[in-house]
């Protein structure tokens, strides 16, 4: 049994690890313009920095889900637990992209905020 499941494992490595490296997570924008003292041009350039950032995690994110169909087609084993391990690996992973972005945006949001208010 214990060979069984070395086995299951080594496999499912194998057969996720190119998967995992097609998706390339993107990095993070630098800190977006101080609004308190930030031009009008800064602050858009700032905006289209965040957007080509979002645009990049939005690729990711599509890439990750079509590698979760992917992996999930490959590794059918009838396996429920091992089914039930691998979403919750891809939520954990989705979920983290998806609180990145946000803190991101709110960063950009605040900066808009205070360059408005001046």
């Amino acid at each position: 049994m214990k060979k069984m499941i070395t086995r299951i494992f080594f496999a499912a490595a194998i057969v996720a690890a190119p998967l995992a490296l097609a998706c390339d997570y993107p990095a993070r924008p630098p800190q977006p313009p101080d609004g308190t003292t930030a031009t009008n041009d800064e602050m858009l350039a700032g905006v289209k920095i965040i957007s080509g950032y979002q645009a990049a995690m939005a690729d990711y994110l599509a890439c990750i889900e079509a590698d979760k169909v992917i992996a999930n087609n490959a590794l059918d084993d009838g396996n429920n637990e091992t089914q039930q391990q691998r979403e919750r690996m891809f939520n954990m992973k989705y979920n983290a992209a998806i609180d990145e972005q946000t803190l991101v945006v709110e960063e950009l949001n605040a900066q808009i905020r205070a360059f408005k208010a001046r």
